[in-house]
């Protein structure tokens, strides 16, 4: 991966994430909400579904420009003399790094914008865990999905995919990842928002899963549900279909 490479997944990245956290961020919020231990409503409710985008917008191009520089960096590091038979490996991988990376510029603008939505009290290392606990497995299953959705219908067509398409394929593996990872952004959620001192706060994610199991049953474990996999499906789309386009104009 050369030097313009490099730049372009850089800057492409940076104009896809700020533009799609913006047009979702009310739907965040709402989520934020839903799976809050005080209750939607205590939580805010629909009031100032807005609270918290300016530390959203602030962080958005850097964490966005370093997740996709990291991942096309190391698709191509790794494609070098890999077999395609390993390429579900190759994204995985690259994937995680990418969450890595873009999760040390991510969570200082996440505990502000926790904050903001249900004013809880936690530690910018312990919202560092968890979401990197949270967005990992959510990355194994999105990206993959996404490059194997795209290389299979640019084999159907005969040719390489569209942006338009490439942005269908990010609609349905975002959707499909949000799905299989709700209970542990429950879990993230409710660990962000424990009161200082509590079993929750501990920071477990296992031990937050089995709480929320045993008081809310599988309802809980899938609390915002709706709301997290509309705007993923969205996002995916508008994400990653951007992305794509804008990768392709400055190449």
């Amino acid at each position: 991966m050369d030097r313009g490479d490099f730049l372009v997944s850089l800057t492409a990245g940076g104009l896809a994430g700020v533009c799609v956290d913006l047009i979702l961020f009310p739907l965040d919020t709402v989520k934020t909400r839903l799976q809050s231990p005080q209750g939607f409503k205590k939580a805010g409710g629909f009031r100032g579904i807005y609270a918290g985008v300016p530390s959203t917008a602030v962080g958005s191009f850097p964490n966005a420009a370093a997740f996709f520089a990291t991942y096309e960096f190391t698709k191509a590091t790794l494609r070098k003399d890999a077999s395609p038979y390993l390429s579900p490996l190759t994204h995985m991988l690259a994937a995680s790094l990418g969450e890595v990376v873009a999760c040390l510029i991510r969570v200082p603008s996440e505990v502000v914008k926790q904050r903001a939505q249900v004013s809880p009290s936690s530690s910018t290392l312990r919202i560092l865990t968890n979401t990197v606990c949270e967005e990992i497995p959510f990355s194994l299953v999105q990206f993959p999905l996404w490059e194997s959705l795209k290389d299979l219908w640019s084999w159907k067509q005969g040719h390489v995919v569209d942006s338009w398409q490439s942005a269908v394929c990010g609609a349905f593996a975002g959707g499909f990842a949000a799905a299989v990872t709700t209970p542990l952004d429950v879990a993230k959620t409710r660990i962000m928002l424990a009161k200082t001192g509590s079993r929750t706060a501990s920071g477990n994610v296992l031990s937050a899963l089995h709480q929320v199991w045993r008081t809310q049953g599988i309802s809980g474990l899938f609390a915002g549900g709706v709301p997290r996999i509309s705007a993923i499906s969205l996002g995916g789309f508008i994400f990653l279909g951007m992305y794509d386009k804008i990768r392709r104009l400055l190449l």
